[in-house]
């Protein structure tokens, strides 16, 4: 092991050495190493899950998949909606004799009070002024012409703009406004259609009225503008969502060992079942949809992925440091060789790996370990998919965790992880992994075509397979001959 270890190492310094003097300017500046190690990290931890795997000699091909369907979950409990405080489903329009029909009977509505009715497909920017309601039927001024019978709008209460202050982003709206709060929304209106949204920074009463504070200047406001305060609800907070998706992996890598183990199906069927599954259900749940977080997270889970230990700033300005997603590497890899090296189950794992039936015959629990085997691996795979979602703030799923699998198992097996099982090292997998990406990145630098990256992908593999076979070999022969 200290030779492939070794013999990795070096393979990594000459592909280090070759792009710092071949191509200076462009390996060697600060972005570039700050997204080589972001890359490494990100890779890494799914190269880490899936060495577990190789280590009681079974395989997982549905990293990819997990990682996509993790970046899905993720987007979907987090999303953020925006509602009108005072809104109202409607249920039937009747255009002609200008009544509008609500679900439930508004009892704060008065008459005189201006509403617009949007979310329909004819009428999504109609204002119209209350004359008199009979519970949830509500006679209006106008409303549009005689084709806008689209129902399947919300019809809210908006109020009169009083005073506008372009030049220090604030604005007066009518009424008095408690509940709204920074992060909620304001929809502004003019009564020809024009429509502008602006984020609440902090609001205060003014009399009768209350005064906002705005995030951004408004362009266009003036007092003959309409105002709709929207409530920003967020479907999780962040640390349930990133738990519930963490706890979501976990579930599918005891199934995964639940039917590698009691049903005594082969890994490899298994995982490429779970491959197109995962993926299939990732794009029927965003209606196969590219979904993402907007701007809502930047300063809370943005820096999850993107943000980075600032080790110095140059004159120019630009800074350099440690990606925050490197850190969290680090920490994966320390419980990962402690787990594989100073406990009992570690030791467990690599006896299951070298003789299965050995290790059964020796008391071991050979199903648990290739249960929590695999748990570790799908729980790298959706923590992997929650940093690698954060980073690129929104996830594609025809796409998004694509031939990640290849990227693991090749990191893993040129790290020393035997196809086999029962050999593998945290270590050799972090410097493979770092191999792999340094690769991806000589392609980009050299101008290489990247049509050639599972190219050398592949070749990778192979070379590690047969080196893994040859070095076998050569440990055989010399047993025998010193025998």
């Amino acid at each position: 092991m200290k030779a492939k270890l070794l013999g990795i190492a070096l393979l990594l310094i000459v592909l280090w050495v070759v792009l710092a003097v071949s191509v200076p300017e462009a390996f060697l500046k600060g972005s570039n190493i700050e997204n080589l190690l972001r890359r490494t990290a990100m890779y890494g931890i799914l190269g880490i899950g899936v060495s577990f795997v190789i280590i009681t000699a079974g395989i997982d091909l549905s990293i990819g998949s997990v990682v996509c369907l993790s970046g899905c979950l993720l987007t979907i409990l987090l999303q953020v909606i925006y509602e009108p405080f005072e809104g109202h489903e409607v249920v039937e329009i009747n255009p002609v004799q200008k009544i509008i029909v609500v679900k439930d009977a508004p009892q704060r509505l008065k008459e005189g009070d201006v509403l617009r009715y949007f979310g329909g497909r004819r009428a999504s920017s109609t204002l119209v002024r209350l004359e008199t309601k009979e519970d949830a039927k509500l006679h209006v001024q106008s409303f549009g012409d005689d084709n806008d019978t689209d129902t399947r709008g919300t019809l809210a209460k908006v109020f009169e703009v009083r005073e506008v202050d372009l030049g220090a982003s604030k604005v007066v709206i009518e009424g008095k406004h408690a509940d709204l709060a920074s992060r909620d929304q304001i929809t502004f209106m003019s009564p020809s259609g024009g429509l502008e949204r602006l984020v609440v920074a902090a609001t205060e009463s003014k009399g009768d009225n209350t005064l906002i504070s705005l995030k951004s200047n408004p362009s266009k406001v003036s007092t003959e503008w309409y105002a709709m305060p929207l409530e920003r609800k967020q479907r999780m907070p962040v640390p349930a969502a990133l738990i519930t998706v963490l706890a979501f992996a976990l579930i599918l890598g005891f199934l995964h060992g639940l039917l590698v183990t009691k049903i005594k199906l082969q890994p490899f069927v298994v995982t490429l079942c779970g491959l197109l599954f995962y993926r299939g259900i990732s794009r029927w749940l965003v209606d196969d949809q590219t979904v993402g977080f907007g701007n809502e997270f930047d300063t809370s889970l943005g820096p999850l992925a993107s943000g980075k230990f600032i080790l110095w700033t140059g004159s120019n300005g630009e800074s350099f440091g440690i990606p925050y997603p490197f850190f969290i590497l680090l920490f994966v890899a320390l419980l990962g060789a402690v787990f594989l090296n100073k406990t009992i189950y570690g030791r467990y794992m690599l006896a299951l790996g070298r003789n299965e039936e050995a290790a059964r015959f020796s008391g071991i629990n050979t199903a648990r370990i290739t249960i929590i085997a695999y748990v570790i691996c799908t729980c790298m795979a959706g923590l992997g998919g929650i940093l690698f979602a954060v980073d690129s703030n929104s996830v594609s799923p025809s796409s998004f965790g694509s031939f990640f699998e290849l990227y693991a198992i090749a990191a893993a097996v040129l790290g020393g992880c035997s196809l086999r099982g029962g050999e593998g090292s945290i270590l050799g997998v972090l410097i493979g992994t770092a191999v792999m990406q340094t690769l991806y990145n000589f392609i980009v630098l050299m101008r290489i075509s990247d049509t050639l990256e599972f190219a050398i992908i592949g070749a990778v593999i192979l070379a590690g397979v047969i080196a893994d076979e040859m070095i076998k070999r050569a440990m055989a022969r010399k047993k025998v001959t010193q025998g």
